[in-house]
């Protein structure tokens, strides 16, 4: 698996304030990735520079340049915005999401390859796995103590299932 240079950071789902503000939604565990970056990416790859970022729950309220109203922010709803790769200073043990996606799953303990990454669901303790193996999809806790290692070069996921979790019953 190559690493992308460009990666889906999030999605802007509402304006917020009359001046042009932005309500972005991470697709990370939080924004702090988006201090130090100046510039994001619509999805025609036009750029956006960032004046400011300020967290502000789960999301994070942006200010764009030559973004000045509510009607220049409405124009953006619902658009997902990409950072270079490059520029996301995140902390070592936290990813993407899109960076996790397709990622082959395996058990620690057996090796065997347990299914693949097909989606993260966002809980307010933390984050959930989607394991998919056949018509199947099993659900983990993305937490210390079941997440072994975590390989974004090769698409490799090591976890230590809770017992039962991936029985055939």
């Amino acid at each position: 698996m190559l690493i992308k240079q460009f990666l889906e950071a999030g999605k802007i789902v509402g304006t917020h304030g009359i001046k042009g503000a932005v309500r972005f939604q991470p697709w990370s565990d939080n924004a702090d990735f988006l201090a130090n970056i100046k510039t994001v990416f619509l999805p025609d790859n036009s750029p956006l520079n960032i004046i400011s970022v300020k967290p502000h729950g789960n999301i994070a309220i942006i200010l764009f340049e030559n973004v000045n109203s509510i009607e220049d922010a409405e124009k953006l709803r619902n658009k997902v915005l990409r950072v270079r790769r490059s520029d996301a200073d995140i902390p070592e043990g936290r990813y993407f999401i899109e960076e996790l996606l397709s990622s082959k799953v395996f058990d620690q303990k057996s090796g065997e390859l347990l299914g693949v990454l097909s989606d993260v669901s966002k809980t307010g303790a933390n984050d959930v796995w989607h394991i998919k193996r056949g018509e199947k999809e099993y659900l983990i806790p993305a937490i210390e103590s079941v997440v072994v290692s975590v390989d974004i070069e090769n698409g490799k996921i090591v976890i230590n299932p809770m017992e039962g979790i991936f029985d055939e019953n």
